[in-house]
């Protein structure tokens, strides 16, 4: 009789613990439940970074993508950040882990500016 009882208690087990996992929340639920890291882009295009300003939330990465046939570079005016020379389609990143503006502008062509503007 009491090997019935083992028998029973071993398949009534995973049930149990799936309705605690119910109650309770899963891990892999409470995981998936976190914000995940945001992403915004500025296209670089006809001579222009697009949008001009951008506003993100702290800890955004920025991604430029050159969409001219001309080469290109993303420089902060505050020496925070500085891409290489991009040709046509090349991205640079950036990930602004503190609050401010962030100006910045093409050193091929200084006349092209943008802001990335962080809160």
């Amino acid at each position: 009789m009491n090997q019935y009882k083992v028998w029973i208690a071993c398949l009534a087990a995973p049930a149990i613990i799936a309705v605690l996992l119910l109650i309770a929340g899963s891990p892999s639920a409470a995981a998936s439940d976190q914000p995940s890291a945001a992403n915004a882009d500025v296209k670089i295009d006809n001579f222009s970074f697009g949008p001009q300003t951008l506003t993100v939330a702290v800890g955004t990465t920025v991604t430029w993508t050159n969409r001219d046939d001309i080469p290109h570079t993303v420089v902060s005016t505050d020496g925070v950040f500085k891409s290489k020379v991009r040709d046509t389609d090349e991205k640079f990143s950036y990930t602004f882990d503190k609050p401010g503006t962030y100006p910045y502008y093409c050193s091929v062509h200084p006349k092209m500016t943008g802001k990335v503007v962080v809160q």
